[in-house]
């Protein structure tokens, strides 16, 4: 932790595992003045660990601020507290503040950037799908033309054409089931707390975040890539169903 009334200052985790020149023993100058990093802190992944901290008193008097602040963080007993916090400072007619939630404050202070990841990752995501269904295809409508015979065999054995398309779907969706499995543990092995920074392009601030791939997240990936596997799956079952038995039973 820093000293109170010195010039130093503690650095969060993601600012800096991104930035150089931030590490414990290292000095930043900033205007005028030389501050000495000597600790760093985290905050779970949070915003906060893209910022620097030192005493508040220090630099202000670094920056000519007097007794001013832009914001002021306050931990209430409960969250069912915070609105009759809010009612006591904005009926105050002595303050001239902006009461609101720090998960509020940040969800404004990012709609720009989550907007454009949003978009850019369901684009992504599309595209990759879309891929993944021509994919499956492929691989189904070979495995169709590999055992066409067996099929065949099944078919004038008694087997009904609903008992072929729910076999393969049923290999489609195994197939699909085992590729997103794989996906997935390769998604939380690879960017699971990956920090990562980008801009703040509604506060100009560059800002340090960490990726998480939670069960939620992972449950959903396996959903998506069950309806892929279902999709490619079910023009090729629908080919095997509708094959000439006699035909089919000719082919080497």
């Amino acid at each position: 932790m820093f000293h109170w009334g010195q010039d130093e200052v503690i650095v969060g985790r993601g600012a800096a595992q991104e930035f150089a020149g931030l590490s414990v023993g290292s000095t930043i100058q900033v205007g005028r003045y030389q501050w000495p990093v000597v600790g760093i802190f985290s905050a779970d992944g949070g915003v906060a660990e893209s910022e620097i901290w030192t005493d508040a008193k220090v630099l202000q008097a670094a920056y000519n601020r007097g007794d001013s602040f832009q914001s002021v963080s306050v931990r209430l007993t409960s969250p069912s507290a915070f609105q009759s916090f809010k009612d006591s400072l904005t009926t105050n007619p002595q303050l001239s503040v902006q009461v609101i939630r720090q998960s509020d404050y940040y969800a404004q202070q990012s709609q720009t950037l989550t907007l454009l990841i949003t978009t850019l990752g369901f684009l992504i995501a599309s595209l990759m799908a879309v891929g993944a269904v021509f994919g499956a295809l492929n691989t189904m409508y070979s495995a169709v033309a590999v055992r066409t015979r067996e099929i065949a065999t099944l078919r004038a054995l008694g087997f009904g054409s609903g008992a072929v398309v729910a076999s393969l779907l049923i290999e489609s969706l195994l197939l699909a089931l085992i590729g997103g499995v794989i996906g997935g543990v390769l998604a939380y092995l690879a960017f699971n707390n990956f920090h990562t920074s980008t801009m703040n392009f509604q506060s100009f601030s560059q800002v340090t975040f960490a990726f998480k791939v939670t069960p939620a997240l992972l449950v959903r990936g396996i959903i998506w890539a069950l309806v892929i596997g279902l999709l490619g799956g079910w023009l090729p079952a629908l080919r095997a169903a509708k094959l000439p038995i006699a035909a089919a039973l000719r082919e080497l």
